[in-house]
Parts: C-alpha cells; structure tokens; sequence
C-alpha cells in the first residue's frame, strides 16, 4: 500500500519561481483537504546547495539530485520546473543522467514550463507529444526531433509524461495531476483553496485568436479582423468577407494568409469556438443554442470544432467550469 506519494521538484539556479511555488501549493492543498495517500514534496538542486529563483528568492534544497539518483528512495512524480536555468543545463551530462536515473523509477516525470526542454535533453520526451511556454517551442524541437511538440496547449497528458506551459499554467497541470490521482471533487475544492478563477483544461489554448494571429497590413483585410468577434452568427464563408473588404475571393484569401498564418475559415472557427467557451462558462444555454448563437449550424459541429481546438467537449468543457466556480 502506498503511504505516501512523493512529489520531487528540480530546481535550479534562475528557476522561475512560480514554476515551483504554483505546483508546491496544490500538493500542500490536496494533502490539507484530505489526499489519501497524502503528498510529501522533495525540493532536489544540484549540488543539494539553494538555488536562486530569477526573483532573486533563495530557496533551500532537501537534497540533490545526485543523491537521490544514487538512492533507492521512492519517486511518484519528478518534476522539472522552468526558467532561465533549466534551458541553461542541457548539456550538463551529469545531471541529465541523474534525471534519467530518477524517472526510470518514477511513477511519471513531468515538467513545467521549460523544464520540458531539459526532459528532451536527456532524451525523457523521445516519443511523447509535450508542450512548453510559447516562447520556447522552437526550441524545445530543436533539442530534440523525436519530441511531437504541441505549441498551443496549456498542458499536455501522453502516457506518464506530463508538461505544461510557463508559469501559472504549472497549476492547472498539477490540478490536473491530482485529479488523475485522487478524483475531480478534491482537484477542484483545491482550486476554490487557491482561488483560481478557472481550471483550465489541459486543451485550452495558451492565447485567445486574436493574440495567436498577427494583425494583418492591408486595412480592409484588417478592418474584417476587428469586425468579425461581433458578427460571429453571420454568414462569414470568404466570398462574404472578402466583399466586406472589396476584394475578390481568391486575392482575398491569398491575402489573409499570407498576412495572418491561418486562413479565414480557420481563423473564424476558432473566434467562435472561443465565443462558445464564454457561453459555456457564463450561461446555461444548451449546446445547441451556444452553437447557433456563435455561428454553427448545428451542435455536431460545435463538437467537432472543440474537439480541434479545446482538445475535449463542450459539455465536458463546461463541467470543468461548472465545478470550479462551485
């Protein structure tokens, strides 16, 4: 019978600090609210010495890594956290074995934000999909090709691998961690603990469309850009939008990818599974009435959509929200 799961946290110097404090709390919170097992949490530095967070906060260490690689201590879940640090340790050999040590006895490895990139370092994210803050996707490939890197995801579950994006998404991971381990009801009573707005679930996008998507040059095609979120339940096929800006469909089209990243039938879906998300988190509107009221013809579709773009459903979507603001 397992007594307790012990939660081991690597840090490093120029850590970020949220990084680690974010994921310390929820554990701290599911064993107050009654986790069974209960949670121990190990902060393990290199060298065993305190590491400096890039706030300039000293933290203390219970061990180092090496010598908990070089232990037989129980590990239910390694985590890496992010920061400046972690990207700065990717070709330190020693540790990127003791990392390996310790996941190969690890019930999962997880990491937070660029903590991802130290994981693919040492090989730990070979054949997993992952995903880290937006900033460093890039590189989090370039460190390593047989990494399927999804880079618009607020966190992401393959397997007993687990990583998030940067900073306060390192909670929603472990929310979601803790909902694996101990069920929904405990995962969101420590989110009304902690006072978090929302759980987010791990298929939310780390940004809204209209952040994700440059703004395009050519004023008419930015002039649709600004008008479309109010118009969402209109016809907006691209020979509509392209009329609304005075050009033909097809230079319309070429245009707006060319300026944007994403064509305009992609750019609309995702303006209006977003306003459906605000819907399903603010009302009790049916699917079918948030699909129609966003623009889809039917609920079908609206599914198929958040399937894309969410990662799960609509009603699975608002039953996060649901029990979070309980």
């Amino acid at each position: 019978m397992v007594c307790v799961r012990t939660v081991v946290f690597v840090a490093m110097d120029e850590f970020q600090l949220l990084d680690l404090a974010g994921p310390l709390d929820v554990v701290r919170a599911a064993t107050l609210l009654g986790a069974d097992p209960p949670y121990e949490a190990v902060v393990a530095t290199p060298g065993g010495r305190p590491v400096r967070a890039e706030s300039g906060l000293l933290v203390s260490a219970d061990t180092s890594v090496h010598a908990l690689a070089a232990g037989d201590r129980a590990v239910d879940t390694l985590v890496v956290v992010g920061g400046v640090g972690a990207r700065g340790l990717v070709r330190d050999e020693a540790l990127l074995d003791d990392l390996r040590l310790i996941a190969g006895r690890a019930r999962r490895t997880t990491a937070v934000c660029t903590g991802a990139i130290l994981l693919a370092a040492a090989g730990l994210l070979d054949g997993f999909t992952a995903t880290t803050h937006w900033a460093y996707c890039d590189e989090l490939r370039r460190t390593s090709e047989a990494v399927d890197v999804l880079p618009d995801r607020i966190y992401v579950h393959d397997r007993d691998r687990w990583t998030s994006a940067g900073v306060t998404a390192g909670i929603d991971l472990f929310l979601a961690l803790v909902e694996d381990d101990s069920g929904a009801e405990i995962a969101h009573a420590i989110a009304g603990w902690l006072v978090v707005f929302v759980r987010r679930p791990g298929g939310q996008a780390q940004f809204s469309a209209q952040l994700r998507t440059q703004p395009a040059r050519t004023p008419a095609i930015e002039g649709v850009q600004r008008w479309l979120p109010d118009h969402l339940a209109e016809d907006l096929s691209v020979d509509t939008l392209a009329g609304r800006a005075g050009m033909s469909s097809r230079s319309f089209a070429r245009t707006f990818v060319a300026e944007t990243g994403t064509t305009p039938a992609a750019y609309v879906e995702e303006l209006r599974v977003e306003a459906a998300r605000r819907l399903l988190e603010g009302s009790d509107l049916t699917v079918e009435t948030v699909a129609k009221a966003v623009g889809f013809r039917r609920a079908e579709t609206l599914y198929r959509a958040f399937r894309r773009r969410v990662a799960t459903t609509p009603d699975r979507y608002r039953q996060h929200f649901a029990r979070s603001s309980a």
